[in-house]
């Protein structure tokens, strides 16, 4: 049995690119890439904030340092530059491997600048 996990989130990215004319795909600065572990024409979905618009696509590296995140092809319809997505990769493991499983969570700020990183989210709390 497997079960499928968050493996790698990007949390509040800014879009700064819709390019309806460009071949499909998310893509996205190659620095924050390497850092939450996502390869390159992976699977993730998208989760948009603004708009409660929630997109399966792949990933393809844009320039290192530029803070790019362009939401391409079909799904430039579901976000707009400015709006703040939510970008999440999930890994199958089996109940093994999931004891020891630990997300790479990180957040950004407007401008797409990592303000923090973590390996869990904090359990949510009664209000």
């Amino acid at each position: 049995m497997q079960c499928t996990l968050l493996k790698a989130k990007l949390h509040l990215a800014c879009v700064t690119h819709a390019e309806l004319d460009y071949e499909g795909s998310c893509a996205i600065d190659g620095k924050l890439l390497d850092l939450a572990g996502i390869h390159e024409y992976e699977q993730i979905q998208i989760y948009n904030v603004n708009n409660g618009e929630r997109f399966t696509t792949y990933t393809i590296r844009a320039q290192e340092g530029t803070g790019i995140i362009s939401v391409n092809g079909a799904a430039a319809h579901k976000a707009q530059p400015g709006h703040r997505i939510i970008i999440c990769a999930y890994v199958a493991l089996t109940p093994q491997e999931m004891g020891l499983h630990k997300p790479t969570l990180i957040y950004l700020d407007k401008n797409n600048r990592i303000t923090q990183t973590r390996h869990a989210i904090p359990v949510q709390k009664a209000a």
